[in-house]
């Protein structure tokens, strides 16, 4: 299960350090796409895969349903780590998100995100706010 944060530079090639606990759930080969939101989304082949056998059920007349995944796989890279476990983002994406100099990877159960540092640090002051509230309602679904 993949969970943590942890903080990490961009170095100016694009590349991304991926820590060890991190890759050592994700595996020797990974997916990297764009995520919901301002960030990325990272998956182990298996995981990726599963993602997969869900999305083939979208119907082709569900228009938003297929721009998702037109999104989701035009963006896909596949990652394996170099010798100093960095992966290398494509531009594109670092210019989608915003990604410059510095980074927040978290594990998030089934996959990793990368988000621009600050843009993390945005997200989770609002969410801090409403915390309560988000578990107040995960507890009318019984969690």
């Amino acid at each position: 299960m993949l969970i943590g944060t942890y903080e990490h530079a961009v170095d100016t090639k694009g590349r991304l350090f991926v820590p060890a606990k991190l890759r050592g759930d994700l595996g020797e080969t990974f997916v990297g796409t764009k995520g919901v939101g301002s960030c990325l989304f990272i998956f182990s082949l298996p995981e990726w895969e599963k993602l997969a056998e869900r999305l083939k059920q979208i119907p082709l007349a569900n228009s938003a349903g297929q721009g998702f995944v037109r999104m989701l796989y035009g963006n896909a890279f596949e990652c394996q780590p170099d010798k100093q476990g960095r992966i290398l983002i494509p531009k594109t994406l670092r210019d989608r998100i915003g990604l410059e100099s510095e980074a927040v990877i978290t594990g998030v159960m089934t996959r990793a995100e990368v988000w621009p540092k600050q843009v993390w640090e945005q997200y989770c002051e609002s969410l801090d706010e409403t915390y309560d509230e988000q578990m107040e309602a995960l507890g009318v679904l019984g969690i």
